[in-house]
């Protein structure tokens, strides 16, 4: 399972694990190994070890540098992918719905090892997956939003229907085009919520990665700024 720790992945998962075609073995996480946090989510890796824990799944974490080019990104991820397929891992499962693009670097990597990707949420419309997420019992909080589409007053905020009518005109409901990100704290598989407190507010700059379309200057400007609600582990 492609696991970032917010709600489209833990909803994905929780297709997977209703469907008697798959197992699932293993949660695969990019971490970034400087900061000790998930990659563009800015959790705490104790946080996504907590998520873990309360899966009874083992974590692998796809360990990244500081300010990872594609070529880093892309050496890194076929490395580990390998040796979760030497382990017997015959698909990977992501949470993506609609970006074509995004689908397709999947798969063009995928095909590398071999694996096979799975893509539950596929084309569903983005608030029915909303939706779906609150009516079966997930609890999310904002831990990012992307400073271009929401303000930091988004940021820390549950993931909840007040926070789906309050999003501005324009921004995906999911937030599929990167608009937020999500961490899950309590779901129906969870062997029992995850304690947290909420810590400062911080905003960061990034540049788009070395190697890039938008690099490039192919496409939208990667470059924005992004405020992160620090969760810390109650």
């Amino acid at each position: 399972m492609s696991w970032s720790g917010g709600k489209d992945s833990a909803l994905a998962l929780h297709h997977a694990l209703r469907d008697p075609r798959y197992h699932v073995s293993d949660l695969l996480t990019s971490v970034n190994a400087h900061y000790q946090r998930v990659s563009m989510h800015g959790v705490r890796i104790e946080l996504l070890e907590a998520q873990a824990q309360r899966l009874g799944l083992p974590l692998t974490q796809l360990l990244l540098p500081e300010m990872p080019s594609m070529a880093d990104y892309d050496h890194a991820l076929l490395t580990t992918l390998t040796e979760l397929r030497q382990q017997g891992a015959t698909h990977v499962i992501y949470g993506d719905i609609f970006l074509e693009d995004l689908r397709a670097y999947r798969e063009q990597q995928l095909a590398r090892v071999p694996l096979h990707g799975v893509f539950p949420l596929w084309q569903m419309a983005s608030g029915a997956i909303l939706r779906e997420f609150l009516d079966e019992g997930f609890q999310a909080i904002i831990v990012c939003v992307n400073d271009r589409y929401l303000d930091a007053s988004f940021c820390g905020r549950l993931l909840d229907r007040d926070f789906l009518r309050d999003l501005p005109p324009g921004v995906d409901p999911c937030g599929e085009n990167g608009e937020y990100h999500s961490f899950v704290f309590d779901a129906p598989y969870f062997s029992q919520p995850i304690a947290f407190t909420k810590g400062e507010l911080v905003r960061r700059t990034y540049a788009p990665p070395a190697g890039s379309a938008t690099d490039r200057g192919v496409g939208d400007p990667f470059a924005a700024g992004f405020w992160y609600c620090d969760l810390q582990p109650a």
